[in-house]
């Protein structure tokens, strides 16, 4: 099923609930009861819940889109690292420049087709993408440069190939949700109580009433499911794209 889809019975499913309650509950109101008879005080802790809920919510938004931009961060190190291995390795003689050329190719094909939806759809990277990588680890580390020249390469080549491993490492510890289950049940608990607190100030049927707490209720489920989308970088609707490999090795 689609996250889009999730997200629109979500939506719909809490505005039903929402409403049918107003409803329900302005049936059993009398004529002769009087909405401004809410006390002031019961406003003020319908308005300081609501701001406090907002800033819990904004600050786990906010984290969520750090950890995906770091995400995306580690596959761009990743990909900028073995496009230096493939380019800086001219300086070696021919077959060694296209067994490494090669092999690079073979791991940055294989991340995309493979790993990527391995990814998506296990959440953990392959052994097999870690066996292709050392195997370029393998290529740069054996060889023995002839002269000064190659010597000049050896090193920031080693050191380009810790890039990727290490850019490697990181995204496979990025696949894991970043919110614990302690936050989502503050968080959900939150959006019932903040949602259950609009019936202390006695909505009306009126379809201005009914339109802002039908609202009101759709922008918090629709939040959540930003938190929720984004808490995944590589698994979920909104994910973290390969395209710095397909960008920087475009003849794959």
């Amino acid at each position: 099923m689609s996250e889009w889809l999730v997200l629109a019975i979500a939506i719909a499913a809490v505005c039903a609930v929402v409403l049918t309650i107003t409803v329900l509950r302005q049936r059993r109101i009398g004529e002769d009861d009087d909405p401004s008879e809410t006390p002031d005080v019961i406003e003020y802790m319908t308005m300081m819940v609501g701001v406090v809920y907002a800033i819990v919510l904004g600050l786990a938004i906010a984290g969520v889109w750090e950890a995906r931009g770091a995400a995306g961060d580690t596959v761009r190190t990743e990909a900028q690292a073995l496009h230096e291995v493939s380019e800086r390795v001219r300086a070696y003689p021919e077959a060694t420049r296209d067994r490494i050329r090669a092999d690079v190719d073979a791991y940055v094909s294989y991340v995309v087709h493979k790993e990527w939806p391995a990814m998506a759809e296990r959440g953990e990277v392959t052994e097999r993408g870690g066996e292709l990588l050392d195997k370029v680890r393998a290529d740069v580390t054996d060889y023995r440069p002839r002269d000064d020249y190659e010597s000049q390469s050896y090193q920031p080549l080693l050191d380009q190939v810790a890039v990727a491993d290490d850019a490697r490492n990181a995204r496979a510890d990025s696949i894991d949700p970043t919110l614990p289950p302690v936050v989502w049940f503050g968080l959900i608990t939150g959006a019932v109580i903040t949602i259950g607190l609009i019936f202390t100030l006695q909505i009306r049927r009126s379809a201005r009433e009914l339109l802002m707490a039908a609202l009101f209720s759709a922008l918090i489920a629709f939040l959540l499911f930003l938190v929720w989308d984004f808490d995944a970088p590589f698994s979920r609707g909104i994910t973290t794209a390969a395209d710095p490999f397909t960008d920087l090795f475009p003849e794959l």
